[in-house]
């Protein structure tokens, strides 16, 4: 299965920013179910200022038993 440019994008941006040091991993709530899940964010920084840019968030549970991995 082909990765599209946009999941490819974001994972260069996790790459560079791990580079940098400017990833962050969040507590945040998930808009849809309530839960509370971690996320993977890009730290961007403005002179004094800066935002939190969510980019992945990470399993809650045992990832093997959540995704299958390709053949």
């Amino acid at each position: 299965m082909a990765i599209g440019t946009g999941d490819q994008s974001n994972f260069e941006t996790i790459l560079k920013a791990a580079e940098r040091g400017d990833l962050a991993l969040l507590e945040c709530e998930d808009t849809v179910s309530g839960t509370t899940l971690r996320v993977v964010c890009a730290i961007n920084r403005r002179g004094k200022e800066f935002e939190f840019v969510p980019l992945a968030k990470l399993f809650a549970g045992d990832p093997y038993s959540e995704v299958k991995p390709p053949m």
